[in-house]
Formats: structure tokens, C-alpha cells, sequence
């Protein structure tokens, strides 16, 4: 069996996972819309999200374990941070079952994670994840495509301070949107992917 990391406060964190046999996990947009609000109340309180995207068949996200003294882990009763993500996991795949008259599981197990330990990795990571979309087929053009944070850091609204935070590792929102457009070599980081 695959071991996993621990994940640990302060670190940054490439998390993913798909349907079992890739089969689809989401099949309406009423679906896309109950797992982000699941997203809101299992792992907001314990992490920044930087960049994120959900396809019919898997999901990214690139976050942040928040410092322990950040975290409400009583109110939400977990101590490990990899809980929080089981619980979204396992919320989503109830309700998923309950709307589509199945039983089983839903998600492959366990989710993936991988540490993104240097600067280049998560410019990359953003940009991988947010052209996820076009890799797989789903859309021909991440610009158009609703289910990721593409389109929310093109807004940057002043209020949402996880934007100003992405941002911030580009130069600015130019160069964010041309780092976006211009092809990139995702075989530097090829090794550090798990898909």
C-alpha cells in the first residue's frame, strides 16, 4: 500500500484525487456547486487555497496548511489536517450517492498529496492545475471554463485575500495572465506530479 506524507502545518501542499475507474464525480453543476461548499466548511478553516480546479472526474487543489495556532482543529475535531480532507471526501461522496440512487465509494483512496517545496513548483503547479481543463479535454480554453480559480483571480476582488496572495508570486496580474498563456513546460515538473 502507498504511504503518504503527513501533512503538516506551514506547508505547502499539491492535493488531488478522481473517481474510482476515473468515473465521473460530478454530473451537474448543482454538484460542483455542494462539494465547494463542503470545500468552505471542512477546509477553509484550516488552510489557504491557492489555486484549485474540479473536472467531471477529479479535482486539484494547491493549499496551505495553516500554523496551529491558526486552526480551529477542537471545533472541528480533527488533529491531522489530512482528516479535514477525508471528511469532505466522504460528505461529498454521501450525498453524491444519496442524489444518484448508488452506494459505494465514490473517490479513490487515499487522496494524493504531495509537498511543493520550492518556488518554480508552485508557479507551475498554478499553472498546471489551471490548465487542467484544456489537458484533459473539457474545455478548449481555461479562460471559459467555471469550475476553477482561473477565472476568480482574473476579478481579484479586493475582499478575497487569497487572490492578492496568488498574485503575489507572479509580479503582477499581467504577468500572472501572461504566465497563463504561454506554453510551459510541465516536464520540469513532470516527476513532482502524481496523475
Amino acid at each position: 500500500m502507498q504511504q503518504f506524507e503527513k501533512m503538516l502545518p506551514g506547508k505547502y501542499y499539491h492535493v488531488y484525487n478522481r473517481g474510482i475507474n476515473s468515473e465521473s464525480i460530478f454530473l451537474e453543476k448543482s454538484n460542483y456547486q455542494h462539494f465547494k461548499m463542503l470545500y468552505e466548511k471542512f477546509i477553509d478553516p484550516i488552510a489557504d487555497t491557492y489555486a484549485w480546479c474540479l473536472m467531471p472526474n477529479h479535482f486539484h487543489f494547491l493549499i496551505r496548511i495553516f500554523d496551529p495556532d491558526r486552526v480551529p482543529y477542537p471545533v472541528l475535531k480533527v488533529t491531522d489536517p489530512s482528516r479535514a480532507f477525508s471528511h469532505l471526501c466522504n460528505a461529498y461522496a454521501q450525498s453524491f450517492n444519496r442524489w444518484n440512487k448508488r452506494t459505494g465509494g465514490l473517490f479513490q483512496t487515499p487522496f494524493k498529496r504531495k509537498s511543493v517545496e520550492d518556488e518554480q513548483y508552485f508557479r507551475q503547479l498554478v499553472h498546471y492545475i489551471h490548465n487542467n481543463p484544456v489537458k484533459h479535454g473539457f474545455t478548449d480554453n481555461m479562460f471559459d471554463y467555471p469550475w476553477s480559480s482561473f477565472q476568480t483571480f482574473l476579478a481579484i476582488r479586493e475582499n478575497y485575500q487569497n487572490d492578492s496572495r496568488l498574485i503575489g508570486w507572479f509580479d503582477n496580474k499581467s504577468d500572472f495572465i501572461r504566465f497563463h498563456t504561454e506554453q510551459q513546460d510541465s516536464q520540469e515538473i513532470f516527476h513532482l506530479l502524481l496523475e
